[in-house]
C-alpha cells in the first residue's frame, strides 16, 4: 500500500484573476487490508490538486506495485489546478511502469482508479471527476448522496441491459470482473465529468472494499453524521470491517469548508493549522 500526500490536512486554494476566490479545503485518507486479506493492494492521493484511489490485481505483489505506480506519477502533478490532459500523461507514464512488472507476472498486473482533481472550468474553479474500474466517487451534498462515477465492470454492463439488478449484482459470479484499468499494456481510458466547487460539499473517493459492505444508505448515514472528515473516514473503515472486511478498504473524504465570500460549511471545524496554495 502507498500513500502520496497528507493522510490528514486543511488547505486553502487562492484563485486570482477576473473570478478570485478562496476556497478552504479539508480531507482525510485512511485504508486497511480487511479481515480476509494478507496484504493492501490499495493506495491513494490526497493533496492539492488531486485525490485518487488505486485498487491494484494481479497478486498482492504485483497489485501493489500497480497502484502504487498510478499514485506516484499523480503525486507528481504540483500545480494548484490540473487538466485531463495532465492526468493522462500522468497515467501514461504510470502504465510504462506497470507494464514492466507485468510482463514478469503470469497474470499480468493493472489497476483501477478513481478521484477528483481541482481544475479550472468556465473561468472558475470545479472538481475534474475521473475513473477507471470500479472504485467510485461519491458526492454528499445538501442531505443527499449521489454517485459520481460509473463502475466499467460486468456487472455493471448487466444492470444497464437490465439482465440483472443491483441487489443481484453483488452475489454475481463475475462481480470482480472489471472491463477497464491501467495496465495490461492498454491505454488508459479515463471517464470524467465536472462538477463546480460549492461549499458544503463532502465527496467520498474509495476502493471497492467499502462498496462491497456497506450500501448507499450506509454510507449516507455516515457521511451525514460526522462533522468531519476524519472522523467520517474513520467511522466508514470502520462499519466496512465490521460488516465482514472482505476486501482491502480505502476511502478519503474531502470537505468543502469556506470560500472567498467567508461561508463556512455547517460542523465545519475551524481549529488546526491551515496551508495555502495559489492558483
Amino acid at each position: 500500500m502507498t500513500q502520496i500526500g497528507r493522510t490528514s490536512a486543511r488547505v486553502s486554494v487562492t484563485r486570482d484573476g477576473a473570478h478570485p476566490r478562496r476556497v478552504t479545503l479539508s480531507w482525510a485518507a485512511l485504508t486497511d487490508k480487511g479481515n480476509k486479506r494478507a496484504g493492501n493492494e490499495d493506495s491513494s492521493i490526497s493533496d492539492v490538486p488531486v485525490f485518487a484511489v488505486a485498487d491494484g490485481m494481479g497478486g498482492h505483489s504485483a497489485g501493489d506495485v500497480a497502484s502504487a505506480a498510478v499514485v506516484e506519477r499523480l503525486g507528481e502533478i504540483s500545480d494548484a489546478v490540473t487538466t485531463a490532459e495532465t492526468i493522462e500523461e500522468a497515467l501514461a507514464r504510470a502504465l510504462t511502469d506497470i507494464d514492466r512488472v507485468g510482463d514478469e507476472s503470469v497474470l499480468g498486473t493493472g489497476t483501477t482508479v478513481t478521484g477528483v482533481a481541482l481544475a479550472e472550468v468556465d473561468d472558475d474553479l470545479a472538481w475534474m471527476v475521473f475513473n477507471i474500474g470500479d472504485s467510485r466517487v461519491y458526492l454528499f451534498e445538501d442531505g443527499a448522496l449521489r454517485q459520481l462515477t460509473r463502475d466499467h465492470s460486468v456487472v455493471q454492463e448487466l444492470i444497464d441491459a437490465g439482465l440483472i439488478t443491483k441487489e443481484q449484482a453483488e452475489h454475481h459470479p463475475d462481480s470482480n470482473v472489471i472491463t477497464r484499468a491501467v495496465g495490461f499494456h492498454e491505454k488508459p481510458l479515463p471517464d470524467y465529468s465536472t462538477l463546480p466547487v460549492a461549499v458544503g460539499q463532502r465527496i467520498l473517493i474509495c476502493s471497492d472494499g467499502l462498496t462491497k459492505e456497506l450500501t448507499d444508505v450506509g454510507i449516507r448515514h455516515y457521511l451525514s453524521t460526522t462533522s468531519t472528515a476524519e472522523r467520517a473516514a474513520s467511522e466508514l473503515v470502520t462499519a466496512s470491517l465490521a460488516n465482514g472486511g472482505r476486501d482491502n478498504v480505502t476511502v478519503v473524504v474531502v470537505d468543502v469548508e469556506s470560500d472567498e465570500s467567508g461561508t463556512t460549511a455547517p460542523g465545519a471545524s475551524a481549529s488546526g493549522s491551515t496551508a495555502s496554495r495559489r492558483v
